[in-house]
């Protein structure tokens, strides 16, 4: 072998630590709502997603991953400025009233929900900009959320935009013809999601020299819940041979929650996003430059169980989207990061959102903004098997001062060392629960562990000072007979529809429309 062949080899196969002449890429994958059991590798025997296994197992998957919030514009804005949303003021999903306009919602509740930033801040160096001022090319496609035109991607740091707007959810659906101003719609009844992923793909294969951020942020599996004939009928099938339930929604406090995994629908979309995933995998193999590229992916908030569509369970974790609890803001979590982290290889530390920032950019070798406040601590320890006492041993927050569509309560929550304090701001009343032993969050023991949770509670409130936490205020014209005869309405009522309306999806001979949503429909 000649030396120039000898340096070509290892060149390809050397992992990022290794080259040190050149930067890693950067593959980030966002999916939107998904929950923390909703793959295959994280327990779920309904959900099928081969390509997100792989990942998994080629690269470290962290157990206790935490979103920064339980929805979603608050999540994206804080994975790409490193800060809690208390900091960077975007603290609800953006176009979420607040103030005397949540009365129009007429949900008769006892507070006003807080003002927040229903946009990016200028002011703030992003993930996308850091890397860009380092040399990096950025490309971003899908789902953005977070402001109006003069906040878009290209205003914030990504130099191509494939698909983000200001909208949280894909107008006009998962099929073309889709409404969207910055991704011209394919033919009839194409894919939402794998365009996206050729997007994504074509971008690499046309910047494989690199460095690049392919920054992948999918609208599934967010509502409206839609799906091909072809994959509602094979999970159709699936759920009936493991036989059909006949109740899966049970009533926690203030809306129904679902019980079961065995939504067709959903689970066709889980496997479509899993598929583009795959097709971005699979460029980076074919091109050669998969040992020379960084790979993460997560959600932005907890499956959705109650409200939108009430589409997936998060058992054994309690709740979900919009939700306080575990099912709300526990996540995959997964980074391949080549030469540094071990295949297969799993972390127990509870991360956050707010930690990708700092991780991905000591990854990438650059250096952390100056004069840029940054909340989130550098994975890299962990992504060693080092873990530091400031991974260990620091305590996260989260803060909600809203209210759900999902049933969520304004609410802030402190954890340290598997010990999570919940204070919801209608009342002030507290919950404490130990999550490493209570993973259902069944059993409040504030009042046996007085001490624990005065050590939480002096955390928490310290916190929500020193970010300048916005808290919702009472609403003078609060009537609570209205408040409960609507919460027995969704108790009664409500939850009989949806138990129709579920149950309904598993019908031998369901049909949501003559041409499924469009996907039947072929262009000329």
């Amino acid at each position: 072998m000649t030396l120039r062949c000898l340096l070509v080899t290892l060149l390809t196969v050397l992992p990022l630590h290794a080259q040190e002449d050149r930067k890693p890429n950067i593959v980030f994958i966002l999916a939107d709502d998904l929950g923390w059991r909703d793959l295959s590798n994280e327990g779920s025997t309904y959900y099928e997603s081969p390509h997100l296994d792989r990942l998994v197992s080629e690269g470290m998957k962290f157990t206790r991953g935490y979103a920064a919030c339980q929805v979603c514009s608050p999540s994206r804005a804080s994975i790409l400025t490193g800060k809690y949303p208390t900091r960077h003021g975007i603290t609800s999903w953006i176009g979420d009233r607040s103030g005397e306009d949540w009365r129009q919602a007429n949900r008769h509740d006892s507070h006003l929900p807080a003002p927040y930033d229903h946009a990016l801040r200028d002011s703030e160096i992003t993930l996308a900009e850091a890397l860009r001022n380092a040399g990096y090319t950025t490309f971003f496609a899908g789902k953005w959320h977070l402001g109006s035109e003069g906040s878009w991607p290209t205003d914030h740091g990504f130099e191509i935009n494939r698909g983000g707007w200001r909208v949280g959810s894909p107008r006009g659906g998962f099929f073309a013809p889709w409404e969207n101003p910055n991704l011209e719609s394919g033919p009839d009844g194409e894919s939402l999601t794998l365009r996206l992923g050729q997007e994504t793909a074509d971008f690499i294969e046309a910047h494989r020299d690199g460095p690049f951020l392919a920054y992948l942020s999918f609208y599934t599996v967010h509502g409206p819940i839609q799906t091909t004939e072809a994959l509602w009928r094979k999970y159709r099938d699936k759920a009936a041979e493991a036989g059909l339930t006949e109740t899966r929604f049970l009533f926690d406090r203030r809306l129904a929650v679902r019980q079961v995994q065995d939504c067709p629908i959903y689970a066709g979309m889980v496997e479509t996003m899993d598929t583009a995933v795959g097709m971005v995998l699979d460029k980076l193999q074919a091109l050669g430059i998969a040992n020379n590229t960084i790979v993460c992916f997560t959600s932005d908030n907890g499956g959705v169980s109650s409200g939108d569509a009430f589409a997936t369970s998060n058992l054994p974790l309690r709740g979900g989207k919009g939700r306080q609890w575990e099912g709300g803001i526990r996540e995959p979590f997964y980074i391949k990061a080549p030469g540094i982290t071990q295949p297969g290889t799993t972390s127990a530390v509870p991360v956050h959102g707010i930690d990708w920032y700092p991780t991905l950019l000591e990854l990438a070798g650059v250096p952390l903004p100056k004069d840029h406040t940054i909340d989130g601590v550098s994975l890299v320890p962990l992504l060693k098997s080092e873990p530091t006492e400031a991974l260990t041993e620091r305590p996260l927050f989260w803060h909600y001062p809203h209210y759900g569509n999902q049933g969520g309560e304004p609410s802030s929550i402190a954890m340290l060392k598997g010990w999570k304090l919940i204070r919801y701001h209608e009342d002030r009343r507290e919950e404490l629960y130990h999550i490493d032993e209570d993973i259902g969050e069944q059993h409040n023991v504030i009042a046996l562990e007085s001490t624990r949770a005065r050590e939480l509670r002096l955390l928490l409130d310290q916190w929500l000072k020193d970010t300048g936490a916005r808290l919702p205020r009472r609403d003078a014209q609060f009537d609570e007979a209205s408040r409960r005869q609507r919460w027995e309405r969704l108790r009664t009522e409500g939850r009989a529809r949806l138990e129709r309306q579920h149950a309904g999806f598993l019908a031998p001979d369901f049909q949501p429309n003559a041409d499924w949503w469009g996907s039947r429909v072929t262009a000329d």
